[in-house]
């Protein structure tokens, strides 16, 4: 008889949440797992205790010292049992410290949108103690702005430097592009006979001159230099900004209030900034200060772009062929849709340049009414989603009267 080999015992089986059978990939996944599900994960498995997977916490550059404070941070917002968060406002400050830590600058916003919307946080973010650990941004204002009856006085001078701080941001981003644009296509084929250095045009100068190239000295000697227009006439252009005050607009009414106090700025053009909801609102005196704008919003309520429009035929109309008109909303109407149809008709019967931003935000990402930008589409009005950079490169095509198709074409892509 031949001898048998012995079988090899198996392994005893691991102890509770241990995690040695796990290779880095799958503790790895488990982690990030435990902690989008949250503590109650661990009644189901107990592998999926933190303390057996800290290991992985390297993986979400987290020191796993601190794994219980990123959970006990997504906990606050995520957790469905935490429950009303009324008896939380001390952990407020802390754990806006703790997103910020672990959290990028992108997600820490996402973060802050989920924990005003999912769990009554709006109060909180007005908290004296609160604002200053907030993430300034366009978002964030907008949340300001549609709560901003609730900030209590001891914090409404704090609410006010945010908003004037994130204006002055996204202003000095946009100044400079938005005139050079818009200049530009005013005085695209003019020349100044006055010569001075601030009106070369060195673009021009340089291509009409590159028979002068001196190889060997490697320099250019022009024969002629060419100058932009010193000056241009006062409102070349007027500027018809409609803006939507309906609760899901509010980025976009951050973004037009700052462009319009651009555009404003410009004497080349004369700007109108109307707000609406159900009733409308002329904000044109106040565009000295798109902060004072933007206190004046009334974020929510109905909807009568009807009205809106109507408004801005009587009172912004002057000059039809040099109308720039646009029309900021998500084309949800609750007036008179037929009769809002026949208007953009006349506008574009009229030669208005017109277009409709169904949003106006960094995604350019709207929900619409597909069925009333079709009609307004068929009208000649384009209607698409809109980033405040894409509105730039739109305004210059309208005013040299160039076709916005291949410039939409090519964002879409």
């Amino acid at each position: 008889m031949s001898a048998r080999t012995p079988k090899k015992a198996p392994p005893p089986p691991s102890p509770a949440g241990a995690t040695d059978d796990l290779t880095d990939g799958d503790r790895d996944a488990l982690l990030r797992w435990r902690l989008a599900l949250g503590p109650e994960a661990e009644r189901v498995d107990p592998r999926l205790s933190l303390g057996g997977l800290g290991g992985a916490a390297s993986a979400l550059h987290v020191d796993p010292r601190r794994l219980g404070d990123l959970d006990k941070a997504l906990s606050f917002i995520y957790d469905e049992r935490a429950g009303n968060l009324g008896g939380s406002r001390p952990y407020v400050p802390e754990w806006l410290s703790a997103v910020r830590e672990f959290f990028s600058h992108d997600i820490v916003a996402l973060v802050q949108k989920d924990a005003i919307e999912k769990r009554g946080l709006t109060q909180l973010l007005f908290e004296p103690e609160t604002l200053p650990f907030l993430e300034k941004n366009v978002e964030l204002v907008a949340t300001l702005m549609s709560a901003k009856g609730l900030i209590p006085d001891a914090a409404r001078e704090t609410a006010r430097q945010i908003v004037r701080e994130v204006v002055e941001e996204v202003r000095r981003a946009l100044e400079s592009e938005i005139r050079t644009a818009v200049l530009g296509a005013l005085r695209r084929n003019t020349t100044s006979p006055l010569r001075v250095l601030r009106n070369l045009d060195w673009k021009r100068t340089i291509r009409k001159n590159l028979r002068g190239w001196d190889a060997e000295q490697r320099r250019l000697v022009p024969d002629k230099l060419y100058f932009w227009a010193n000056q241009t006439r006062r409102h070349e252009w007027d500027v018809a900004i409609l803006v939507d005050q309906s609760g899901s607009m509010g980025e976009s009414v951050v973004y037009s209030s700052i462009m319009a106090a651009i555009f404003a700025s410009l004497d080349v053009l004369r700007t109108r900034l109307l707000f609406f909801d159900t009733e409308v609102v002329d904000v044109t005196p106040m565009l000295v200060d798109p902060v004072d704008v933007l206190f004046t919003a009334q974020l929510g309520g109905g909807t009568d772009i009807n009205r809106a429009v109507a408004y801005a035929q009587a009172n912004f109309i002057e000059r039809p062929e040099k109308t720039l008109f646009i029309l900021i909303t998500d084309l949800f109407e609750g007036g008179n849709a037929e009769e809002l149809v026949a208007r953009m008709r006349q506008l574009a019967d009229s030669k208005v340049k017109s277009i409709c931003l169904l949003a106006l935000s960094d995604s350019g990402k709207p929900s619409y009414d597909h069925d009333m930008a079709q009609k307004l589409a068929a009208l000649g009005t384009p209607c698409f989603g809109c980033t405040p950079k894409l509105l730039v490169k739109v305004v210059e095509r309208l005013m040299r009267g160039q076709d916005l198709g291949p410039l939409l074409d090519a964002e879409a892509r």
